[in-house]
């Protein structure tokens, strides 16, 4: 596939995936430096009919409808356009996965979502859904595959291709359109819809995170006449999942035949779930789950017998350099930060080859901008002869650290002593604040930098050095240093 220059005014970097209808790609806005998705429709599609729609018609309601929406949990749509005939939508790049990864690999046994993540990927769904309800927008196809976890734990919907747009006459024809294994009664019936649509489709959600399976499924035809005329078999019912009795009544009302007995909106179910659990849901999915999924870094070959962090690591380079290199990668890649960094050491001879060979071994543009920065310090320090070439080992700690993470400096020079020993106290507050900056993986920076400098001052250094963005890091580091021993 050949890949284009732009699209617009947006300078196209690489396939993110394609189909039949169109190819997504991942670009740069270039007049203010941001990273976007565009999604684009094949002009040879663009006259294909669906349910009374033709593919260009869907396609702008998909910019319209998402347009109006503003919500941390819905994908932004920023532009729709058209370049040579093609039309695209320039959307917010998202890193993560789609839901429905999760549950094909819980449903392989290679994965369990614990329920507190069950929990907080609905609550976070559903405060979505009814953001976009209250500006008139019903997505009519919510499943798992059209809802994104990023890195730090946070659920987005995306693809409001079939999405009703109140007034909007795109919408109003009555036709069959969704994914069946999550369309309402109502959908299957052609009769008028509403927002209660996606409630059920939440319900569907819900009940496969709880259940591992769908509630009702089987070829089209048998499928339709479950979900119009058969009753709901409770969680509870299940072999094996009498403990989820206290969800029975939530399901039952979620996926009722009439939209009548199901729950007025979306926060309103939203309540019912955190009554049965006694508590609000997490803000985010915990760090277990979502870096389950880390896929192997493209280009890397397994170390030699199959291991890959077994092992000392390499002499050639301290622990310290190692750790100041998997701090740096851990806000984007979590745990397989150290198997990278690792791998990396192995193929290198120092700590500007070390740091190119990380950038050209990741895909996350964030992560690769860092280690690109730390690369360019340290051919600096080099340059200017504050740090002797092929003598990384050999630097005090303190030294090593100025030199490589200057913004840091202000925690403390590196001629004076490391301070006090990191405490609990320490470590908990540290955790709190990294966390409004990375999520769940500020749990895995603070647990390394811990295990990796026993003083205050090495430890807080490395947690300033996890935020990429320079305002945000010195935010980070003022707060830091404030922090009672």
């Amino acid at each position: 596939m050949s890949l284009p220059e732009r699209l617009g005014k947006y300078r196209i970097l690489e396939v993110l995936g394609s189909g039949a209808m169109g190819v997504v790609y991942r670009a740069v806005d270039p007049d203010i430096q941001r990273e976007v998705a565009i999604k684009t429709l094949l002009r040879s599609a663009e006259g294909a009919v669906a349910s009374g729609v033709s593919m260009a018609e869907r396609f702008r309601n998909e910019a319209q409808a998402g347009g109006r929406l503003q919500h941390p949990g819905i994908v932004a749509v920023y532009d729709y356009g058209r370049d040579a005939g093609t039309a695209f939508i320039a959307m917010e790049y998202v890193a993560g996965h789609t839901l429905s990864r999760y549950l094909r690999q819980a449903a392989a046994g290679e994965l369990a979502i614990a329920d507190d993540d069950v929990l907080s990927i609905v609550g976070q769904l559903l405060e979505a859904l009814h953001h976009a309800h209250e500006q008139g927008v019903w997505h009519r196809d919510i499943k798992p595959s059209n809802l994104i976890m990023t890195r730090q734990g946070k659920i987005k919907i995306t693809d409001f291709g079939i999405a009703r747009i109140q007034s909007a006459e795109l919408t109003q024809v009555a036709s069959l359109v969704g994914t069946p294994m999550y369309m309402a009664p109502e959908q299957f019936r052609g009769k008028a819809i509403d927002r209660r649509v996606d409630l059920y489709a939440a319900g569907v959600v819900l009940y496969q995170l709880l259940t591992g399976q769908l509630p009702f499924n089987g070829e089209p035809e048998a499928l339709m006449y479950k979900v119009v005329h058969e009753p709901l078999t409770l969680p509870s019912r299940l072999a094996g999942l009498e403990h989820l009795r206290p969800y029975d009544a939530v399901l039952a009302r979620a996926l009722a035949k009439e939209p009548a007995d199901r729950y007025a909106d979306a926060i309103e179910f939203r309540d019912a779930l955190v009554a049965v659990v006694g508590r609000m849901h997490n803000a985010a999915v915990s760090d277990a789950t979502v870096t389950a999924l880390l896929p192997p870094m493209p280009g890397v070959a397994p170390a030699p017998g199959g291991g890959t962090t077994s092992g000392p690591p390499p002499t050639h380079f301290s622990d310290t350099d190692l750790a100041l290199a998997e701090s740096s990668l851990a806000r984007h890649l979590g745990p397989m930060a150290r198997v990278l960094v690792r791998r990396g050491a192995r193929e290198t001879a120092d700590l500007p080859s070390l740091y190119q060979w990380l950038a050209e071994h990741v895909t996350d543009a964030g992560a690769r901008s860092a280690l690109l920065q730390l690369r360019d310090r340290t051919l600096g320090s080099v340059a200017t002869g504050s740090q002797p070439t092929g003598a990384t080992g050999s630097q005090p700690t303190g030294a090593r650290l100025a030199t490589a993470f200057a913004p840091t400096q202000r925690l403390g020079p590196p001629t004076v002593a490391a301070g006090p020993p990191v405490s609990e106290g320490l470590r908990e507050a540290a955790q709190r604040l990294l966390a409004r900056h990375l999520g769940p993986i500020a749990a895995v920076v603070v647990k390394r930098a811990a295990a990796a400098e026993a003083q205050r001052t090495g430890f807080l250094a490395r947690l300033a050095q996890a935020v990429d963005d320079p305002a945000a890091r010195q935010q980070l580091i003022d707060a830091l240093s404030k922090l009672p021993d």
